[in-house]
């Protein structure tokens, strides 16, 4: 058997098959995908599916000023804040000189994402002084301390708290040391004030007058805390009001229904020095899901310092609380002092409560105090209205370039055809998936994005299907024409859409908001346009080729060597082997 000739590929020429094979079992994967994910069509944004529209007044704190670029960094925080919670094509854009505007499209948890934007106070790490349960949950009984043990995070149970721990001291445990319980309201103050008393360490002898002020400012905490009751919402919204970072302050928490009032110590570290906060699973020491943190030089040094003062202390004042616009958040406990920049919280946090506490660590600090004015829901009449006409121009020009292809190519524009239907499977079933995976959400300018790729796609066709009727043209069989037009085609096909998804790339990079959606699904289609030509397109060609009405050039298969005005085939002939013998004809002599 010859060998194939040099240039040519005899598994491309006899083995197409198995490129069909693979694109159809790639698309049955996908779909079964789709269907066992429960999501089977696109996620829409918030233009064509509504959502909830939240507008945030700033306010002056002090030492803050509302000015342009304190805004823009407010902006950029919560676009960060809400794209950790895995919401896309949010907006979040100014308004005048004072607003906030926070768009989340429908079908995001947006009581979650309304929570974190609305959180917008500033994040702080404080010393845990004491903490107990408040309200129905509150024990009048003697183990119901101001120092008890209950550690009120989010994911840990009241009994055995967080722990905080550098990366390689292992997962989490039960706290240290356990309380000392008092016996009345009385020893309950005075724990209270020994905390105060203790954290409390002037670098010089206090005057009579500071003296005085200084027991003033402690009394008065110790009532605040005593008479806090975390299980009214309008205690909580109230609680650690006016206080400064360096000032003592009370806060609430809650953990698996119970809420807990803390008395908390100057701030020890700001959460602007948090770089990254990540949330992960530990499977070396099946300790579940953690929280890990990377502090700058400067938080790096006073967490160090926090946490070996914090180490030397009895439960609860081995904790600190993170306390986020006057809620703590969680109150991780520290057994030794945490140096490296590098910590993790550990405990019985749920991948759920590890990501939102990560979130809030790496997106809680913001250069201005913000107040929610209103909350609307944004129906989606008008994006409808709007879909419903992309829609139909879309199937318009969808329409008009069947037509032509039809009508110039005739039988080649069935392989046409399905490629079309195969890239638009392709695109809906992807879409469908990115949608629970990464959040991805279909807008009006993402519609727009997948019509105008209709023609990238067609031009692929038109671009295969000019060099095989060139090859015809200069005589060839179809066969042959098909094997030497595609190294041709595929080049200019590849160099046209690496054009296309360069600039697709670029104008994602470049833009925000609803145009990252455009070209985000123009640089998708592209990608697909490819694929469906190289595993579809040319393998279902070549056997089209092997077919007689193909082959033979059918008047109606648009290959018709006649109507395309070929070249007559160029035939060899064949020299005689030897001397001519007999007579010469003297007309040739």
């Amino acid at each position: 058997m010859a060998a194939p000739k040099k240039g040519r590929s005899a598994s491309a020429q006899s083995k197409p098959g198995r490129s069909l094979a693979l694109i159809l079992i790639a698309i049955v994967g996908l779909t079964g995908g789709m269907f066992a994910s429960g999501h089977t069509t696109p996620r829409l944004g918030i233009d064509l599916a509504g959502g909830t529209s939240i507008t945030l007044e700033a306010k002056a704190d002090q030492g803050s000023a509302i000015n342009k670029a304190n805004m823009d960094t407010a902006v950029d925080i919560m676009n960060r804040r809400v794209n950790g919670l895995g919401v896309s094509e949010a907006e979040v854009q100014t308004q005048g000189s004072r607003n906030i505007i926070v768009n989340i499209p429908k079908g995001t948890n947006s009581e979650e994402a309304r929570a974190q934007v609305g959180t917008t106070a500033k994040l702080y790490f404080r010393p845990v002084l004491a903490t107990e349960p408040t309200g129905a949950a509150a024990n009048p009984s003697p183990s119901a301390s101001p120092s008890g043990s209950g550690s009120p995070s989010p994911s840990a149970s009241a009994t055995s708290g967080d722990k905080a721990s550098s990366p390689s001291s292992g997962s989490s445990g039960s706290p240290s040391a356990s309380s000392t319980p008092s016996a009345s309201a009385t020893s309950q103050g005075r724990a209270v004030t020994d905390a105060l008393k203790a954290d409390a360490s002037p670098s010089a002898s206090p005057s009579a007058s500071s003296s005085a002020g200084a027991a003033t400012s402690q009394a008065k905490l110790q009532a605040q805390y005593a008479a806090l009751d975390c299980s009214k919402k309008s205690a909580r919204t109230t609680a650690g009001d006016g206080a400064k970072p360096s000032d003592p302050t009370v806060g609430c928490g809650e953990n698996k229904g119970v809420w807990y009032k803390y008395l908390l110590g100057p701030a020890a570290v700001d959460g602007t020095e948090v770089k990254k906060a990540r949330a992960v699973y530990d499977t070396q020491n099946a300790a579940g899901w953690q929280v890990t943190m990377d502090f700058n030089g400067k938080g790096a040094k006073k967490f160090a310092d926090i946490t070996g003062k914090l180490a030397q202390n009895q439960s609860p004042q081995n904790e600190f609380g993170i306390v986020l616009d006057g809620e703590v958040v969680s109150s991780p406990y520290v057994s030794q002092a945490i140096t490296g920049g590098q910590a993790q919280i550990s405990g019985s946090f749920s991948q759920e409560e590890a990501q939102s506490l990560a979130n809030m660590l790496s997106y809680g600090a913001l250069p201005l105090s913000f107040e929610e004015q209103s909350v609307t829901t944004v129906t989606a009449a008008l994006g409808g209205e709007q879909l419903h006409a992309g829609l139909l121009a879309g199937a318009i020009g969808l329409a008009l370039v069947i037509i032509y292809l039809v009508a110039y190519y005739r039988g080649l524009s069935l392989i046409a055809i399905a490629s079309l239907l195969v890239s638009a499977a392709l695109t809906y079933v992807i879409m469908s998936l990115l949608g629970p995976t990464i959040g991805f959400a279909l807008n009006l300018p993402a519609v727009c994005g997948a019509i105008v790729a209709i023609g990238i796609t067609a031009d692929s066709f038109i671009v295969f299907f000019e060099r095989i009727r060139d090859e015809i043209r200069e005589g060839r069989s179809l066969r042959p024409a098909v094997e030497r037009a595609w190294p041709r085609a595929r080049r200019t096909i590849l160099v046209s859409d690496f054009v296309s998804f360069l600039a697709a790339a670029v104008l994602f990079i470049v833009t925000v908001g609803k145009v990252q959606g455009f070209a985000f699904t123009l640089g998708l289609t592209t990608v697909l346009d490819v694929v469906v030509v190289f595993f579809f397109t040319k393998p279902l060609m070549t056997l089209a080729a092997r077919r007689p009405f193909f082959a033979n050039g059918h008047k109606w298969s648009g290959l018709d060597p006649k109507s395309l005005g070929a070249k007559p085939p160029l035939r060899r002939t064949r020299r005689p082997a030897g001397p001519v013998s007999g007579p010469v004809d003297p007309k040739e002599a």
